[in-house]
């Protein structure tokens, strides 16, 4: 497993992911786009990060996790660039021996990504959209 950081959409990381025989939790974290912004309704949201110290964060995150948590693996996928309304920007999948242990590492990992990870968003605005003209 692993970190990364594209313009891969979630579903082509994902099939990619395999399932480990040892461990009884998988749990998958998708991060969708809402279909609103500040009450406006929104197409979709622009990602853009920090390209020399994103990953490294993320990185960064994941092996303090491997050291301080329970035993467990970890992919997480960040979308940059486009993602519309209804699609997830963000997978965090997380596989542990118990359901509660891969609950509670999850939520850790997203409160850390979006703490320290340079990734920013600009929704773009169905009103103001001009992708169809």
């Amino acid at each position: 497993m692993g970190v990364s950081i594209s313009e891969q959409s979630i579903a082509e990381v994902e099939a990619a992911f395999l399932p480990s025989e040892k461990h009884g939790a998988d749990i998958r974290f998708h991060g969708a786009v809402r279909d609103s912004e500040d009450e406006r309704p929104i197409s979709g949201i622009e990602y853009s990060h920090y390209e020399g110290m994103a990953l490294v964060e993320l990185e960064k995150i994941a092996r303090e996790m491997a050291d301080s948590e329970i035993a467990h693996l970890v992919a997480i996928h960040h979308k940059i660039g486009f993602v519309s309304n209804g699609e997830a920007s963000i997978v965090i999948r997380v596989q542990t021996p118990h359901s509660a242990d891969a609950f509670r590492i999850t939520a850790e990992y997203l409160r850390r990504i979006k703490a320290s990870v340079p990734i920013w968003k600009k929704p773009i605005f169905a009103d103001t959209d001009t992708s169809a003209a």
